[in-house]
């Protein structure tokens, strides 16, 4: 099962569904906002998407930057950093894309490809 985690109202989201849908893929949708990834899932996204757990924060949004991170992110541990993607799915970077062999995090086109 492919599960499709996404900020409805994000420009980004919309266009990845609309890929999904293009290709015919059977997904199922997650409001990031309402039901956030929870730390031991994110452990496992980062994992298999094989990233860095700092590409998996939404550097552009607006909570990153009222929060300081930029400048915070750095002296911060994997497990601190886990913790407060859990506690804001605003802060994670969208959308984001589980199989049960991959996460790809973001919207590339070709990558999403490949994936599917």
């Amino acid at each position: 099962m492919i599960t499709f985690i996404c900020y409805p109202k994000c420009s980004t989201c919309k266009k990845a569904e609309k890929f999904l849908k293009d290709n015919s893929v059977s997904y199922e949708t997650r409001h990031i906002k309402e039901n956030c990834p929870t730390k031991e899932e994110l452990g496992s996204f980062v994992k298999l998407s094989n990233l860095n757990v700092d590409k998996f924060f939404n550097t552009s949004g607006l909570v990153y930057r009222s929060l300081g991170l930029k400048d915070k992110i750095n002296n911060m541990s994997y497990d601190e950093k886990l913790e407060l993607l859990a506690s804001n799915g605003m802060l994670i970077k969208r959308p984001i894309l589980v199989t049960d062999k991959d996460v790809l995090v973001g919207f590339n086109e070709s990558k999403w490809k490949n994936i599917i």
